[in-house]
């Protein structure tokens, strides 16, 4: 009946909304990796902050992977 209906509507836009979420997420972990190339090429970064953005982009991967099960 309309229960079980509206358990399909929440469910469906709960899988839209994931996706999105999942597609923000590869986004993000995409604009990081330029970012780590911009840093490898400028002089002036440091390894810290390197380090940093690579931790940020496994963190994002990992959510990734959990998120796309």
């Amino acid at each position: 009946g309309k229960y079980v209906e509206l358990l399909l509507v929440v469910a469906e836009e709960n899988s839209i909304e994931h996706d999105i979420a999942i597609q923000n997420l590869k986004q993000k972990h995409e604009k990081l990796s330029s970012e780590v190339e911009q840093a490898y090429k400028s002089p002036a970064s440091d390894e810290l902050y390197i380090s940093q953005l690579k931790k940020e982009k496994l963190r994002l991967k990992e959510e990734i992977s959990r998120l796309s099960r």
